[in-house]
């Protein structure tokens, strides 16, 4: 049994998420912004915590992070405007990865984006830059930190039925279903091979467990 923190806990990543590891015996706290969000939250089995972690500052994440065995990311802005996009996807993750840190949390799961690297190549006068430039720095921030960190990096999301099936290797576009990713997110916290890794995917023909097992580093 683990005791696992989703921030984002109200996303639909993290709505498939949570009953997954619930399922298997695990202690999940989802937290959320949105007092409306509790009932829908706590019908998956987790345990609602309202925080604003937009604007909780390191010592405030590290409250919500304490006693926790594992932190999984997988909160954004959602498409709002770039200063949100920064201080939600750049500057609260980093914050949460600090907080991880103070707090004596080091397993860490990065919810991210096939693509996201420093020289992603999104123009600037497009609408995806921001977020992009946003999953950059948090990414790099993690893999420089103390923390036993896993990124995740699905190629475009679908609400299609979950497969259980992903490609590492050569992913194409990496389209993979969201309940997938879930999937994914829940194999790499039972598997330490995946610590210090980014594993980028999409649906393929490999059994998830298995996939994740053999990603190249």
């Amino acid at each position: 049994m683990s005791r696992v923190l989703i921030i984002g806990g109200h996303g639909k990543i993290a709505l498939r998420l949570a009953p997954l590891l619930v399922e298997r015996g695990d202690v999940v706290t989802s937290v959320i912004r949105n007092p409306d969000h509790q009932d829908e939250v706590a019908a998956t089995g987790a345990i609602p915590l309202i925080a604003d972690v937009e604007h909780l500052d390191t010592d405030g994440l590290a409250t919500v992070v304490e006693g926790q065995d594992a932190v999984v990311w997988s909160a954004g802005a959602g498409g709002g405007s770039p200063e949100r996009t920064y201080a939600v996807d750049r500057d609260a993750a980093i914050r949460s990865m600090e907080a991880a840190r103070t707090a004596g949390v080091a397993r860490y799961v990065m919810v991210s984006y096939l693509g996201a690297q420093p020289d992603h190549g999104v123009p600037e006068d497009n609408s995806f830059f921001a977020y992009a430039e946003a999953k950059a720095a948090a990414d790099e921030h993690l893999r420089a930190s103390a923390l036993d960190y896993t990124i995740l990096q699905p190629g475009p999301l679908t609400m299609d039925d979950p497969t259980g099936l992903i490609e590492v290797v050569n992913p194409g576009d990496g389209r993979v279903s969201r309940a997938d990713v879930a999937a994914v997110a829940a194999a790499v916290l039972a598997d330490d091979s995946t610590v210090g890794r980014t594993i980028p995917f999409g649906n393929g023909r490999t059994p998830i467990a298995q996939a994740v097992a053999v990603t190249q580093a």
